[in-house]
């Protein structure tokens, strides 16, 4: 045979490995969570080379189509099992101003925990009575601003109680407060450093304190039980919980409450770090919740109903599984190493520094070509001079080169609000827009001149310079 056709028919080498025989991808506990990454060269038709090539590298890559039907699914999921419900977007999930706006634009009110996120809120055109104000630390300035606006506010510690009961004596207002409560509900560990004890009549208390003064009006109860919970029951006992006291609370005090608050918690579609099964199994839905929810809550409210008063607002604080898989994370492969255990390693340009949630979720991690070689276990690392900075400790990887691009997801909770300015500069965040195939930037990646715009030399330090002279 001709030596140039046989040279044709050469198949790229691959160096010989070892791979163990998999039966089966089930056992007792159900599928088994896959971790062999399937490639995916585009984001919603959108070429994932030409937006690195674009943004640059690393980059976070922001859906609107996804981030608006999430707040759709939650609301439809809720308002068809409830009559009045309303969702208060959480700021601290992730406060990116775009993001904000877009859930505002969908009749999301802002949820907020501190001065920055209400003047924030404000600044992107949500009103004072659209905003729940909760958190342990409201300074006196911020408690003004939100009084005279109308806000919501969720009192979170009797000092706070006391503070609000003399501004808003000074102003001559009447506020119109919440208070916040923690309780056992048997299927969360409790959160009982935010807010005022059920259990141990200190709730009751701050409401009979409330009741006594003339410049403050009891309308509301808040409780927020956890994060990430995975079994509705814990919803079902919560607004059983809430049911009751505000039925105690309007006999005894002569009152009629306007809204109950369940906060936030709804898990997201991410594997959270030491649940075998895949999200796909174990992350309630929000239909599942709603329906563990709204029933319950009516039913709990009969009495209360009966007596001809109208259901209360149903508030719901949701953020991480409204905006964690509307968001991505591009990141290039900066080096491959060996480790002296056998196992493979790669150095990423994103590492905990933009994925703090790397440190509790198991994200999952893409390929953005065709799979190439055989898989192997790898850590991935990121860029950081720390041996902390892990984003997995452990995925199924072909070889790749320097210059390969991963996609990681979902990272929309959280990543934008808590990463570290530290060592590397943090990137653009992007949006896809959903009526057309523009991408805008959302975030401006930081530069030397953003990152030093608060420093100040003062007047007597040596130019740099002169210190290698």
């Amino acid at each position: 045979m001709n030596t140039r056709i046989l040279k044709a028919q050469r198949r790229p080498w691959e160096a010989p490995t070892l791979r163990p025989v998999q039966l089966t991808g089930l056992n007792k506990f159900g599928k088994r969570s896959q971790h062999n990454p399937e490639d995916q060269e585009r984001l919603e038709g959108r070429c994932i080379e030409h937006l690195l090539e674009q943004f640059g590298s690393p980059l976070f890559v922001t859906s609107e189509q996804r981030l608006r039907a999430n707040q759709q699914s939650l609301m439809h999921a809720f308002s068809s099992r409830y009559p009045n419900v309303i969702h208060g977007w959480s700021y601290k999930t992730n406060y990116t101003s775009a993001i904000c706006a877009i859930l505002h634009q969908e009749g999301s009110w802002a949820e907020v925990v501190s001065a920055f996120e209400y003047e924030k809120a404000r600044s992107l055109g949500v009103p004072g009575n659209r905003i729940l104000f909760n958190g342990p630390h409201k300074n006196s300035s911020i408690l003004q601003r939100a009084i005279r606006e109308g806000a919501r506010i969720h009192i979170d510690h009797f000092d706070e109680l006391e503070q609000i009961e003399e501004i808003a004596a000074q102003l001559g207002i009447i506020a119109r407060v919440a208070i916040r409560l923690n309780f056992d509900t048997g299927y969360t560990e409790p959160w009982s450093r935010f807010g005022f004890n059920l259990e141990n009549q200190e709730a009751l208390d701050a409401a009979m304190r409330i009741k006594r003064c003339p410049h403050l009006h009891l309308c509301g109860l808040h409780s927020h039980i956890g994060t990430f919970i995975l079994d509705v029951r814990a919803y079902q006992a919560q607004v059983r919980i809430l049911a009751q006291f505000m039925i105690e609370l309007e006999q005894s005090l002569n009152i009629e409450l306007d809204y109950l608050d369940i906060g936030g918690g709804f898990a997201s579609r991410n594997a959270l770090q030491g649940i075998y099964l895949p999200p796909e199994q174990v992350v309630p839905s929000f239909d599942q919740y709603a329906e563990a929810i709204c029933p319950t809550l009516i039913e709990a409210l009969a009495t209360r109903s009966a007596q001809g008063k109208p259901l209360p607002q149903l508030v719901l604080e949701s953020g991480r599984a409204i905006v964690d898989d509307a968001q991505s994370l591009l990141t290039r492969v900066v080096a491959g190493k060996n480790l002296p255990d056998g196992r493979r390693a790669l150095i990423l340009d994103a590492g905990v520094n933009l994925l703090f949630t790397g440190f509790w979720y198991n994200h999952k991690v893409q390929l953005t070509r065709p799979n190439m070689g055989y898989p192997e276990e790898t850590i991935l690392y990121g860029p950081l001079c720390m041996n902390i900075d892990v984003v997995r400790q452990s995925v199924s990887l072909p070889p790749l080169k320097s210059g390969e691009s991963l996609l990681i997801s979902p990272v929309g909770a959280y990543n934008n609000t808590q990463w570290l300015q530290f060592i590397e500069y943090r990137p653009a965040v992007v949006l896809l827009h959903a009526d057309s195939d523009a991408v805008s930037v959302i975030r401006n990646a930081e530069n030397l001149q953003s990152m030093s715009q608060h420093d100040l030399l003062p007047e007597g330090l040596l130019d740099a310079g002169s210190l290698c002279a």
